[in-house]
């Protein structure tokens, strides 16, 4: 019955869809009364659309949760011993249900658009039909090719379990999150479509508040992405340049160019037409994207499908959607006007710059992830590449955008005065001095690049500090942009931290011997055996000393899943805050002795924390913009730039 009832919420989706697309559309090209009608239908179309898919999606995570295996999909991939929570989220563990999460959230989206939208009617209604166009199209995906709803009959009596890896807190948020971001970008590529359907201005405002929910969710899923990878893989890393991770990474970069060069468009009139393509850039990654994990020219735990039929119709959806947008930028190309004029020292010359180095950046990792996969396909010769290969392309365009950063807010708009904004930083120059100082004094071994990226890290914290002290008295979201370059300088400091000063040990332990790793002192106590609610673990105990006295016990683990007949590592991590004590448990090796491989990560969890900080900035920027749409009242104070 769950399934047939599924079955029907998706066919009355795709209705619902169809209907909000012919709607928008025709509504951005007629009257005055017939666009309002339109819209209104439109509108309602998307509530409705998005209404059956959350009925849906809920009578999907129905069946995981009662084990209702004669869904195929729940058969699959869930188990009656598998914990609540990894029934829940075994529900996006796999292509069926992680697609119709990417559905689900993009009429969430819809939904959004429809409620908040501003600008005229006429815009909005062709953003909803834009809107309809991708759900249409997505839906259809799914039930055609992905259908999580086909039936076992007989139905099993027990699951085949769920990849144990997916078994945890981290992949439980994380792909809720970066979907979160990925579609949310459809908001933007919708109201530049919008654009250039109806040749309307002020589209930039409008999609501003779902370019803030878009970055801020790929912000925070890029960190949770990373944070799993550093303490469940097991190897200590927490970013290894997979092409799974770059096809996060440049919807990221491309969301943040596409910001800067928004309010550029907002608050000058600058960049019009490259907004534009930022915005259809965007989206186009996340496609892209999504073909990288769901057409299976990749190996990753993070790519769920091999089937071709999928690869091809996700192509021939990037086609239509990237060829249709760029066709309608030509065809509008000699009505667009190319915006404002502006002095070269100016703050719309810092945010053309900021945008050419993220732009520059992309292409780097672009060409790194597709490259591979094009010379496999062509030649069938295969290749492999790694962190040399962005150490020498991205890292030298990211370091000269971060040292820009800082000048952006300094700058006036349309004409700037670039001696006055040298003499307001000069403090932050100060302070990188200090943060060269003290890496120099401190960090062993002494090395040029951990100067350097302290130097660039003490100079944007510095600035954003200036800047903080220069908008006393403003309201919160004035502190947007010092926050998030904050949050970038603080994540610099944990990357060099972690990248080039962690010290690492390997060594083959038994009971009462000690190994050393870093400042610390380990003694191996043994193994134990525990029982987990679905899987079996041989736990070592590993007391940290200091001048002989137990601090604190670290437990890692091996763990055997039966019903998967999977094997994991189970990380111990004890943290200070400045640095992380990161211990793996190897193989066996016989007569009580282990394999245990411990790291000593310096500022480790800085990383993250400056992910929350870039995050938080991009919150109160948001809050900002929808105070003003939910009417909360604010004190007559200095706004924001």
């Amino acid at each position: 019955m769950l399934g047939e009832l599924g079955q029907l919420a998706l066919c009355l989706a795709l209705a619902l869809s169809l209907v909000m697309a012919v709607a928008g559309l025709l509504g951005a090209r007629g009257d005055a009364p017939n666009i309002e009608l339109a819209r209104r239908v439109a509108s309602a179309s998307t509530m409705g659309m998005m209404v059956f898919v959350v009925l849906a999606f809920g009578t999907l995570v129905t069946a995981f949760v009662t084990s209702d295996f004669s869904v195929a999909l729940a058969a699959n991939n869930s188990h009656t011993l598998k914990p609540m929570i990894y029934k829940i989220t075994g529900v996006w563990g796999n292509h069926e249900g992680s697609m119709l999460l990417w559905v689900l959230v993009l009429s969430l989206y819809a939904g959004a658009v429809a409620w908040l939208g501003r600008g005229g009617a006429r815009l909005t209604s062709a953003a909803l039909g834009v809107q309809g166009l991708l759900g249409s199209a997505f839906l259809l995906f799914i039930l055609f090719t992905s259908n999580p709803f086909l039936r076992l009959d007989p139905a099993p009596f027990e699951g085949a379990g769920l990849n144990p890896l997916l078994q945890d807190p981290g992949l439980a948020i994380h792909p809720p999150m970066l979907y979160a971001g990925y579609v949310g970008l459809s908001a933007s590529f919708s109201y530049a479509a919008a654009a250039l359907i109806v040749g309307e201005e002020g589209w930039a405002r409008a999609a501003r508040p779902f370019m803030l929910i878009a970055w801020i969710a790929l912000t925070c899923g890029i960190a949770l992405g990373s944070w799993w990878a550093y303490y469940e893989l097991g190897w200590g890393g927490f970013w290894f340049w997979d092409p799974v991770e770059n096809a996060s990474l440049m919807p990221w970069l491309i969301a943040t160019a596409l910001l800067h060069s928004a309010l550029a468009t907002e608050k000058s009139g600058a960049f019009r037409t490259w907004t534009l393509l930022l915005a259809i850039g965007g989206f186009s990654l996340s496609l892209i994207g999504t073909f990288l994990v769901r057409s299976g020219v990749l190996s990753s735990v993070h790519a769920f499908a091999s089937d071709p039929t999928r690869g091809f119709f996700i192509m021939v959806l990037i086609f239509c959607a990237i060829g249709g947008a760029l066709g309608l930028f030509a065809w509008r190309a000699q009505t667009l006007q190319g915006g404002a004029s502006f002095d070269p020292v100016s703050r719309e010359s810092a945010l053309l710059l900021n945008n050419v180095f993220l732009v520059g950046a992309c292409a780097a990792v672009f060409v790194g992830t597709l490259y591979p996969l094009g010379l496999d396909a062509l030649t069938g010769q295969k290749i492999s590449v790694g962190p040399p290969y962005y150490a020498l392309t991205f890292a030298p365009i990211f370091f000269a955008l971060l040292l820009l950063v800082p000048f952006g807010p300094k700058l006036g708009w349309r004409r700037g005065d670039l001696k006055s904004s040298f003499r307001a930083l000069a403090p932050a120059l100060g302070l990188a001095g200090v943060a060269v100082v003290a890496v120099l004094a401190i960090a062993s071994p002494r090395t040029l690049t951990g100067a350097m990226a302290f130097a660039v890290a003490g100079w944007l914290i510095g600035a954003s500090i200036l800047d903080f002290v220069g908008r006393k008295g403003a309201r919160a979201s004035a502190f947007a942009a010092a926050l998030a370059h904050a949050g970038l300088g603080v994540t610099l400091m944990g990357v060099a931290g972690t990248t080039l000063w962690r010290s690492e040990a390997l060594d083959v332990v038994g009971p009462g011997e000690t190994m050393t790793v870093g400042p610390y002192t380990l003694r191996f106590d043994g193994v134990t055996q525990v029982q987990g609610p679905n899987f079996q673990a041989t736990q070592a105990q590993l007391a940290l000393m200091d001048n002989g006295r137990v601090v604190t016990i670290l437990k890692p683990e091996k763990r055997v899943y039966p019903a998967e007949g999977q094997e994991t590592a189970d990380t111990a991590i004890r943290t200070t805050g400045l640095r992380d004590l990161y211990l793996a448990l190897g193989d066996d090796r016989g007569n009580g002795r282990w394999v245990i491989r411990a790291y000593v990560s310096p500022l480790a969890p800085f990383i993250w924390l400056g992910a929350l900080v870039m995050a938080l900035g991009g919150f109160l920027s948001l809050w900002g913009r929808l105070r003003v749409k939910l009417g909360v009242p604010s004190p007559a104070v200095q706004p924001a730039e």
